[in-house]
């Protein structure tokens, strides 16, 4: 295996583990990544079945980090809070109805227009928002996951929608949507966690069966070590949001958005301006 593409698998694990669940959005970050590595279009690690099956690794963490939360089955839970796990993972199921509804319908369509100019207007449209709604935010109205009706986790999936666009971030829209429906940030930052498990496991077995891309060996061993370097990074990074949010609000990301959506317009187009 060649230690130079070991390298950028490595690289992109770890952008994959940042940028994944904070709401700045992974897709931005990658197109960056492998402009600067010199990845070309039709290169393994710019294909659709890398970009989305290295999530998987970023997901097993939040498994990981969750797992006694996540599990209905855990014996130390008493019968209320086993209820309560199982209200939660029917509000993330509700949730998810629309985007796997319209995903199915626009999959194709959505990847059509990947590119920097459609990812640049998304990282400044979003990054004003989060500004923009921290300014209004002031009184959360729903701070707990039991909290929180089956109504508004479907008004969060619809969000969620939102970030079938490439560039807008799928935690980016769901945090925004909770937020703005009056979700503390906690819980709208957990509650994009949990949200993920399904999408981002139904987004990377979509792309498998539906891509045409036949993986070598070397390729999937490279993908694996993406995957296990998200993984790592994903443990950091979820705790760091976490600590975060309790005392922060969401704008330093909002202005972080803006500021990289012009980069990725400047690095792309001033060339030809200058032309």
């Amino acid at each position: 295996m060649n230690l130079i593409f070991v390298i950028q698998a490595v690289i992109l694990g770890i952008i994959e583990g940042i940028t994944e669940w904070l709401p700045i959005s992974s897709t931005g970050h990658m197109i960056l990544a492998n402009e600067f590595m010199g990845i070309s279009k039709g290169d393994f690690f710019e294909s659709q079945i890398f970009l989305y099956v290295i999530q998987l690794g970023a997901i097993l963490a939040i498994v990981t980090m969750y797992f006694k939360k996540l599990n209905p089955f855990a014996t130390s839970k008493t019968a209320d809070e086993k209820k309560d796990t199982w209200h939660m993972w029917f509000k993330v199921i509700v949730a998810c109805l629309p985007a796997a509804v319209l995903g199915l319908l626009f999959n194709d369509a959505m990847d059509s227009i990947s590119n920097p100019v459609v990812v640049s207007i998304m990282l400044i449209v979003y990054g004003i928002s989060f500004i923009f709604i921290e300014q209004k935010n002031k009184n959360a109205k729903i701070c707990e996951m039991k909290d929180m009706t089956y109504a508004t986790a479907f008004m969060i999936g619809l969000f969620q929608v939102l970030s079938l666009v490439p560039g807008t971030s799928r935690s980016g829209a769901t945090i925004l949507g909770a937020i703005l429906i009056g979700c503390s940030r906690s819980l709208a930052a957990e509650f994009s966690f949990f949200l993920a498990i399904p999408v981002m496991f139904g987004v990377s077995f979509l792309k498998i069966v539906t891509n045409d891309y036949t993986m070598t060996q070397a390729e999937w061993g490279l993908l694996i070590i993406a995957m296990v370097v998200a993984y790592i990074v994903s443990l950091a990074s979820v705790k760091m949001l976490v600590n975060y949010v309790r005392k922060h609000d969401f704008k330093v990301f909002g202005w972080y958005r803006i500021i990289l959506g012009i980069v990725v317009l400047a690095y792309f187009y001033m060339p030809y301006l200058i032309d």
